[in-house]
């Protein structure tokens, strides 16, 4: 009964939006839900969005990958940014945005600092400050290190955690390019791209596949379908 009534409760909500939109711009609310290395690419999805339709307001979660999908079903949230390759997503209507790519992070006087790139191999010798195994980047992570040397002395579900860690003196850990970029690191940290093996995984939105899509929804994915990244020939 309770799935029932979220789904008719979502019908309707989606129902007064297209109403609403055939006679005025859009308006309304968005739940957006994203694993935490793709955070940063909320804010490249919601801000032209808002420049379009200013009475468009968001709320975006950091949750697991799983939480992502269980949202989704229960009507909880309108749409996600998640991982589209690693692990099975079900019947969803899914836009690749990019491939996420890894580097270590340290600080200056660690182990590695001073390489201009290192292998899985090399990284699986250190300590690293990782996410809770819970995340999905965390089993790319475990999978590509196979047998680490030590146990991660720093477990969070928030990248801010790790790298406030690392900044201060704290290990290292591994980031996504994208988050790197955006956190803007300087001294006394160093970035170091890992090549061997190159892992690359598509992130992108997903979203229900249902008809009638709500306007608001068919809005988010027409914006995230303009910024997808090239499909391979």
């Amino acid at each position: 009964m309770l799935e029932w009534a979220r789904r008719i409760v979502s019908d309707a909500r989606a129902m007064r939006q297209d109403v609403h939109a055939s006679k005025t711009a859009l308006a309304g609310h968005l739940t957006l839900a994203a694993v935490p290395t793709a955070l940063p690419m909320a804010a490249e999805l919601t801000t032209p969005f808002r420049a379009k339709h200013p009475d468009v307001r968001f709320t975006i979660l950091s949750s697991t990958s799983s939480a992502i999908l269980s949202m989704l079903d229960d009507f909880q949230i309108d749409a996600g940014l998640t991982y589209l390759d690693n692990e099975p997503l079900g019947q969803l209507h899914m836009v690749p945005l990019y491939r996420e790519q890894y580097r270590l992070l340290t600080s200056a006087g660690s182990p590695l600092a001073e390489r201009a790139e290192v292998t899985w191999a090399d990284v699986g010798r250190i300590p690293l400050c990782l996410l809770t195994p819970d995340m999905q980047n965390r089993r790319i992570i475990d999978r590509l290190l196979a047998n680490p040397a030590a146990p991660p002395p720093i477990e969070s579900n928030s990248m801010v955690v790790l790298f406030s860690h690392v900044r201060s003196g704290g290990g290292a850990c591994i980031v996504p390019e994208k988050l790197a970029n955006l956190l803007g690191v300087s001294e006394p940290l160093r970035s170091i791209p890992i090549m061997e093996p190159r892992e690359l995984h598509v992130i992108g939105l997903v979203s229900p596949r249902r008809e009638p899509i709500p306007p608001l929804t068919r809005a988010l994915v027409a914006e995230a379908s303009r910024l997808a990244m090239p499909q391979k020939r």
